[in-house]
């Protein structure tokens, strides 16, 4: 097991050191959340999550923007692309559709 999402918030916590984090309200999803894109410094923190295997790039929202990012943390094994996983719209899927965890396929 991979503790993604722990993962993921111990990386960033030290990531961040406490700095400043800026964010800009880019659109607002279907349920009013603001969808943002937030950097500290001159970098932008869901491309480093996503190139560090500690996220997936969403096309659906990011039309793709991280893609690249993606394709590297893959292509190096970092963090989740380490092992196997299904990704999380992908199982959810699944569940909603009845199947069990361990059924629900990685396509």
């Amino acid at each position: 097991m991979y503790r993604c999402g722990q993962k993921a918030s111990n990386a960033l916590f030290d990531f961040i050191a406490r700095r400043p984090l800026e964010c800009v309200e880019v659109d607002r999803d279907r349920y009013n959340r603001s969808m943002a894109v937030c950097s500290v410094g001159a970098t932008d923190i869901a491309d480093w999550l996503v190139r560090n295997g500690l996220a997936l790039d969403w096309p659906q929202y990011s039309k793709g923007d991280y893609a690249d990012a993606q394709a590297e943390a893959k292509r190096e094994q970092r963090g989740m692309w380490g092992g196997s996983f299904k990704e999380p719209w992908n199982y959810r899927a699944c569940r909603r559709s009845g199947g069990r965890p361990e059924g629900c396929s990685d396509d």
